[in-house]
């Protein structure tokens, strides 16, 4: 087995899905980031830094897929929640429409 290979395989996977299982995660409720980093690692394998979710959230935010905003604590310093805008919600039914075809395509030549 050529070791390297697949660990550049995985991170590759890992990288490509990323948006797809963020975008899962704030289907339905809102996240201020180390609350989202803490949700993936909960129901995944995945571990997130903050410097991978971040960069995201923003191109995400840029392309209109999720939105923020800034919410004060009782004590501490104000979060910033993400959650899915209207295109963020048809993008990831579009997203979970190819994941299932692709899914079912792999089945069907891995033997």
């Amino acid at each position: 087995m050529n070791d390297e290979f697949v660990h550049k395989w995985k991170s590759q996977v890992k990288k490509g899905t990323l948006a797809f299982i963020v975008l899962n995660v704030l289907q339905g409720k809102e996240y201020y980031g180390y609350e989202l980093i803490e949700e993936v690692k909960q129901h995944t394998s995945i571990e997130i830094a903050e410097g991978t979710l971040y960069p995201l959230m923003n191109r995400l935010k840029k392309e209109s897929l999720v939105t923020s905003k800034w919410v004060e604590q009782d004590s501490g310093i104000p979060r910033k929640y993400y959650c899915l805008t209207k295109m963020g919600i048809r993008t990831l039914k579009e997203m979970k429409t190819y994941w299932m075809e692709l899914e079912k395509s792999i089945k069907k030549i891995s033997k």
